[in-house]
């Protein structure tokens, strides 16, 4: 709105226009009134052109190239392994379904455009795998807000868009009796370190990570390590160390001692010397991608992987009566509405034991008349 000034003496009009800290100005002769309908068209038209122009600058800094790089070169360090492999296969997928190339500019990226990446997930995979790139893309978003000058001052365009609904079949957690058939059939390290999942109901990369120090044989406890917060940030617990776990972990303590090259601070390293693990020998694991489902193969049981382990620790837990508090301890959930999920999958056969026990009584068949056609 155009302002009047003093100058030398004469009242003028003074047209101003700021956008993005950036400001324009233009005097007007004197306070007539077609001085002010002048300024008035004159600092719409400013505006127009100063949005556009620095539009043209931020385009040629904030390309979606620069942002994914930058993120992921940050997330690289910042992120678990796994989870940033997940957030740099989002960025890979939305450059190929969107056939966007990297120098497209990020002021550009509109919600039509999010939403309809979004929507041809559901169609080519799933709710849950749309939510998912849903939520990775939205967050490296508001990390390209908080961190890259000349960010876009709009709506988060991926997180604009809503939920989809999920499908989610049921974890298949093995029974008791499946965990020790395969069990049976692993040797060495590997009985060690399955022993190891199921008495600490762990996450993998939690049980890959445990060093040496983090075993302490005198308190009778383990350290696991957790990179699954927000930010990045390593957290750890310490988790009480059953009787018969120690005893397999000291064994295993011994054992190590015949490979003096592998790696001395890991407890569980790669030490297969076939032509395959040849570049990983006596290193820490990372992956162990084949042996769940070979072992299962052998054990002629229904393949399940290092995850049902632990909700199988859940179910053992919550069948012998301990309340869902422990059980949450024990898993480390933040949220008591995870662990009630893991509970949820006990499955049909025990809710119908449940309700077999729990509903007897006396009880008739009810017989219905048969009713004749007309």
């Amino acid at each position: 709105m155009p302002s009047k000034v003093m100058k030398r003496g004469i009242l003028r009009y003074r047209a101003s226009v700021t956008v993005q800290g950036q400001t324009v100005q233009k005097m007007y002769p004197d306070e007539s009134k077609k001085s002010y309908q002048a300024a008035l068209i004159w600092e719409k038209e400013a505006k127009k052109e100063l949005e556009r122009s620095l539009s043209q600058i931020n385009t040629v800094s904030l390309a979606i190239g620069t942002w994914s790089n930058e993120y992921l070169t940050e997330g690289e360090n910042r992120f678990a392994k796994d989870t940033f492999q997940e957030k740099k296969a989002a960025f890979a997928r939305f450059y190929k379904d969107t056939g966007l190339q990297r120098e497209f500019p990020v002021h550009d990226l509109t919600i039509t455009i999010c939403r309809n990446y979004l929507l041809k997930q559901v169609k080519e995979r799933s709710g849950y795998a749309a939510n998912k790139d849903r939520k990775n893309l939205g967050t490296a978003w508001r990390w390209g807000f908080d961190n890259m000058e000349g960010w876009p001052k709009g709506v988060n365009p991926f997180l604009s868009v809503k939920k989809f609904p999920e499908v989610r079949q049921p974890r298949y957690v093995p029974s008791e009796e499946d965990f020790w058939k395969v069990f049976d059939q692993a040797t060495g390290q590997d009985r060690v370190m399955l022993l190891a999942f199921l008495h600490l109901a762990a996450r993998r990369s939690e049980v890959f990570r445990i060093k040496w120090p983090d075993v302490d044989f005198v308190a009778n406890r383990i350290c696991l390590w957790t990179q699954k917060r927000e930010g990045g940030h390593k957290e750890y617990d310490w988790l009480p160390m059953t009787s018969d776990l120690r005893q397999v972990m000291l064994q295993w303590c011994e054992e190590r001692l015949k490979h003096p090259t592998a790696d001395k601070e890991h407890v569980f390293v790669c030490l297969e010397e076939t032509p395959f693990c040849r570049e990983y020998f006596g290193k820490p694991f990372l992956h162990r991608q084949h042996l769940m489902e070979t072992l299962c193969h052998r054990a002629k049981v229904k393949p399940f992987g290092f995850h049902g382990i632990r909700h199988l620790t859940a179910s053992i837990l919550y069948k012998k009566g301990y309340p869902l508090a422990v059980i949450q301890a024990i898993l480390r959930h933040a949220n008591p509405n995870t662990t009630a999920r893991y509970i949820r999958s006990l499955g049909l056969e025990e809710t119908r034991g449940a309700l077999e026990e729990g509903l007897k009584g006396p009880a008739q068949v009810i017989e219905f008349q048969k009713v004749k056609a007309v």
